[in-house]
């Protein structure tokens, strides 16, 4: 909302701006990830974003104000959909805590494995500030639903040590290997040999 005034007499307008979640508000932020994620934060202007949105600058701006509010609601919109995505996985009581985990993982980290992929979190990791703390509570979030989803088969004192190693394990992993079937096929190896001593 804005206030104008008229005459000394203040009056409330609604912003016309798209509400979050709508569809020309989505794929405009879908494409500035990819942009982001291209030419890395600094070098990408809203222009180039306008042109891959195939939207106009000033279109652009009415919809983001700035540089910044634009990467910050981006990142935001793919981190939440991450995480919504693992909460469905780990609550589905009709598949083995195995495949969930595997599947969880993949979710949150294996997609982003790769020379492209890898980029976007890249984009993310360097530039903590813009964000706030969206990304920490988020990462908190995964780490908690790990937990929880292990604690359910394993017992609460198994998951409190599993649930850290197997992220430190996904982070390695995504640092060393160069595709998501790569990635995929350890995780799953670790995920394995710790449900193995769980059983």
């Amino acid at each position: 909302m804005f206030i104008w005034s008229y005459g000394g007499v203040m009056s409330r307008q609604q912003d016309e701006r798209p509400a979050p979640g709508s569809a020309r508000r989505d794929a405009v932020l879908e494409s500035a990830l990819g942009t982001f994620a291209r030419f890395g934060y600094r070098k990408t202007s809203m222009e180039e974003v306008a042109r891959a949105a195939r939207i106009s600058r000033p279109g652009l701006y009415f919809l983001f104000d700035s540089k910044e509010a634009l990467f910050r609601a981006a990142a935001t919109q793919m981190l939440e959909r991450d995480i919504a995505a693992v909460e469905r996985v780990l609550a589905d009581p009709d598949r083995p805590l195995g495949e969930r985990l595997l599947e969880a993982f993949d979710q949150w980290a294996g997609r982003y494995v790769g020379p492209l992929a890898r980029d976007i979190t890249e984009v993310i990791e360097a530039n903590p500030d813009l964000l706030g703390p969206i990304a920490q509570t988020l990462s908190q979030r995964f780490g908690q639903l790990l937990t929880d989803a292990i604690a359910a088969v394993c017992g609460p004192d198994s998951a409190a040590r599993a649930a850290p190693t197997l992220i430190s394990t996904s982070i390695g992993l995504k640092r060393q290997v160069a595709s998501q079937e790569l990635y995929r096929e350890r995780l799953a190896t670790a995920i394995d040999l710790y449900l193995t001593g769980c059983r």
